[in-house]
């Protein structure tokens, strides 16, 4: 983790070695939240000694430029650290109004099996004159990283921090430990994937011997989410027309799920309940979502289940993130 500079540094670094120690970090998404938070402390209150109400509520305030999600993101870890101050007798100042959570109507990308094809020609046509070992790195990750989005459904970051004692190559499962809502979960690989990332295990081995991370960066650290979103944008726009983005070959892997039930009986309830688990909600409120997504299947089950129907697919009232 970066160094914290400001006043608070030494609580900081104690608030995080017992959330990582409770299993309540996410390093994706709290680390640099709280370090910005250190930065801001460290540049406005040079000269100060405790936290203040006026610190906290100039950070906290929702900016003109943000959602109320977004300012939830950015100040979720903020007010988890003042609780932890508070109830260690650190701090008398007063947590800020978490902004109210807003649903989103947000439609991903629906891809064709061409779109996904040239998305793969141009993963599989990088370079192979690579100068330096990033280089040569990025050739050889890419091509597995997004295919193991693609067959998996886990969330990008599920899939950069994944560490190499996380990747059972032997029994081809994940243990994602880095999971929304701190849930801890496995993921069984298919069969092609499997064999894929032994392949890559053995060959990024022998480039980065003793690494930390099964997909490692510079520094013996994980990807960035840039370094997704980079990679995506360019080799989905090599080939393609359309705007998607790496997250959404999350939603396809649930869409393509569900669009098989109809062909394969209607025990759908238990199979709802396997693909959230293998997709890692906590609730199934999270998949139920996905009905909304696919055109046409709930006149299809409405159909098939009559009166049960609304029983079993009530109003969906929360939807997923894009991380």
């Amino acid at each position: 983790m970066n160094k914290f500079t400001s006043f608070l540094a030494p609580l900081m670094g104690a608030y995080v070695f017992y959330q990582k120690a409770s299993g309540h970090w996410n390093e994706a998404s709290y680390e640099p939240n709280l370090l910005l938070f250190d930065r801001y402390l460290k540049k406005q209150y040079q000269k100060a000694s405790s936290l203040s109400q006026q610190m906290v509520d100039g950070w906290c305030r929702k900016r003109d430029s943000e959602t109320n999600n977004s300012c939830r993101s950015r100040i979720y870890v903020v007010v988890s650290f003042i609780r932890y101050l508070k109830k260690r007798g650190k701090t008398d100042v007063s947590e800020p109004m978490i902004p109210a959570k807003e649903r989103r109507r947000y439609i991903p990308h629906a891809f064709t099996d061409a779109e996904l094809e040239n998305f793969f020609r141009a993963c599989d046509s990088l370079p192979s004159e690579s100068k330096t070992p990033e280089q040569r790195s990025r050739k050889i990750t890419v091509p597995v990283f997004f295919r193991l989005l693609y067959s998996s459904g886990i969330r990008t970051y599920e899939a950069r921090m994944l560490k190499v004692e996380d990747v059972d190559l032997c029994s081809g499962t994940l243990n994602i430990r880095y999971s929304k809502g701190h849930d801890q979960h496995y993921v069984v690989l298919h069969d092609s994937m499997h064999k894929l990332l032994k392949i890559y295990g053995a060959a990024i081995g022998k480039q980065y011997p003793g690494r930390t991370y099964f997909f490692p960066a510079r520094g013996d650290t994980f990807h960035k989410r840039s370094w997704v979103q980079k990679n995506f944008r360019e080799l989905w726009d090599k080939y393609n027309s359309s705007h998607a983005t790496a997250y959404e070959l999350r939603h396809h892997y649930a869409i393509e799920n569900i669009n098989r039930w109809t062909d394969e009986g209607f025990g759908f309830d238990a199979k709802l309940s396997y693909l959230g688990k293998s997709m890692g909600h906590s609730t199934l409120e999270s998949t139920r979502y996905y009905y909304s997504l696919v055109p046409g299947l709930a006149d299809i089950l409405e159909e098939k289940t009559a009166t049960d129907f609304k029983n079993i697919i009530p109003e969906v009232d929360c939807e997923e993130s894009n991380q």
